[in-house]
């Protein structure tokens, strides 16, 4: 007779996600197992990068060298702009009619919990999509495509070997945190995000942080290695003075505005949303109206095309001569550019985007308030806005402090956690949830005697 309790009980009985539990291997073989998936990500990030390279450069240099001569003063270059980013959303839609509608973050977030695997079948379908909708502009990063191949692979392995839902999600989260290692740059930052991004209030499943960790540390070096890109800080912000109380204070203060401009953003996301709602079941027209109004906000506000992790520094060394005012319609342009890549069905991630978001306005604030150095302010609305949208205050602190690479640890942890509180009931990722109970029982199950072996 079972002693659990009832809602126990019904937890793991065979109608329950946990229903095909069937082997559990040991702990060195899910070591084992992640290092694999670490590997393999960190080849599958560098097939999409220099894809992703080749296909940018021959969209937006090679194609307008081409046509330089054809254009005329009746019919000036600037027109390109809005001609490519309509045909992208063209073939983005024509993508997603013939291939069906790959999973976005709110999805994969959900499959992170229940059944703890992302269906491969829909990697196809995320790669094509989301390289389209990185080309012709979007704002929408290639770290969400790469999280659902990556995280899909360490699912289908975990299919393949019969293993149980509980090892099944561990796997899954290495081959996300195998994608966000390689292209942060920052491995603990990046297993740290994957497993921070499926809650709201914090990191649950931390039984998988080691491997985790161990899949995005392979990934960083195979990708790193197969590229040939730098290890260390991605941005050259200016050099800070030693930290004072006075800069902590400013942390909490910028903590409190990043969480403000993140509720802008929401709204205005919520509002496009809500404009385009009755147009959705038509992929392919939504889609192409999208890629055109990505067009023409660059055509007033160029800086907002594509999905801003060089974007950002170009805000870093040039972004003083634009003036407070432009710097905040960049920011708030931005926003809108985010929300019409997303909802006309481009697939791709908000990270960078929402960094750039930061580091605009934190620069306007840094040159309406001289106090406030123009590094504290960008880092710390960078991580304020992020946080409050994705609500993974400990991995945006890593990422920056690498991306950044600065000594701003605690001015960063500040503005984050300030964020973060601020937020708490603000969401945008709707899927986003504690561990199940499920998952718990099982975890439990599984660790009632220490096994000390490897």
């Amino acid at each position: 007779m079972s002693t659990l309790p009832a809602e126990t009980s019904d937890a793991i009985a065979p109608s329950s996600s946990l229903s095909s539990l069937q082997l559990d291997i040991t702990y060195a073989y899910i070591i084992l197992w992640a290092g694999a998936i670490g590997i393999v990500g960190g080849i599958v990030a560098t097939a999409y990068y220099t894809l992703i390279e080749a296909s940018m450069h021959l969209v937006w240099h090679t194609l307008p060298e081409l046509l330089d001569p054809y254009f005329t003063s009746r019919f000036s270059a600037a027109n390109y702009v809005w001609i490519a980013t309509t045909l992208g959303g063209l073939l983005v839609g024509l993508t997603l009619y013939l291939m069906g509608l790959p999973g976005e973050v709110s999805l994969v977030v959900d499959k992170v919990h229940d059944p703890g695997r992302i269906d491969i079948r829909q990697t196809p379908a995320m790669v094509i999509a989301s390289l389209f909708s990185i080309v012709a502009g979007g704002s929408a990063g290639p770290e969400a495509p790469l999280v659902q191949v990556n995280g899909s692979m360490g699912g289908w392995l975990a299919e393949r070997l019969s293993l149980s839902a509980y090892t099944t999600r561990i796997l899954t989260l290495c081959g996300m945190s195998a994608a966000l290692g390689a292209f942060f740059g920052a491995p603990l930052g990046g297993a740290l995000f994957a497993l921070e991004i499926p809650h709201r209030r914090g990191l649950e499943y931390y039984e998988a942080l080691i491997p985790a960790t161990l899949s995005a540390i392979l990934s960083f070096v195979v990708f790193r290695l197969t590229t040939g890109l730098s290890i260390g800080g991605m941005y050259h912000f200016t050099s800070i003075p030693s930290l004072t109380l006075m800069n902590l204070a400013q942390g909490a203060v910028l903590g409190a505005v990043g969480a403000a401009v993140a509720a802008l953003f929401v709204l205005i996301f919520r509002s496009v949303g809500a404009i385009t709602h009755w147009i959705e079941h038509r992929i392919i027209l939504l889609a192409t109206l999208g890629g055109l109004s990505i067009g023409l906000i660059a055509l007033v506000f160029p800086q907002t095309l594509f999905f801003g992790e060089r974007e950002i520094e170009t805000i870093i060394q040039t972004g003083s001569t634009f003036g407070i005012t432009m710097l905040l319609l960049v920011g708030v342009a931005k926003m809108l550019a985010i929300s019409c890549t997303l909802h006309s069905g481009f697939r791709g991630g908000f990270i960078f985007p929402l960094f750039y978001i930061g580091a605009a306005v934190g620069l306007a604030i840094a040159l309406g308030i001289p106090q406030v150095h123009p590094t504290i302010g960008m880092v710390c609305m960078m991580a304020a806005v992020n946080v409050a949208i994705t609500k993974t205050p400990v991995s945006t602190t890593v990422i920056l402090s690498v991306l950044s690479d600065t000594a701003m640890v605690p001015v960063i942890v500040i503005a984050s956690i300030t964020s973060f509180l601020l937020t708490i009931n603000l969401t945008m990722i709707k899927t986003q949830r504690s561990r199940s109970l499920a998952s718990s029982v099982s975890f439990a199950r599984e660790n009632r005697t220490p096994d000390l072996s490897i």
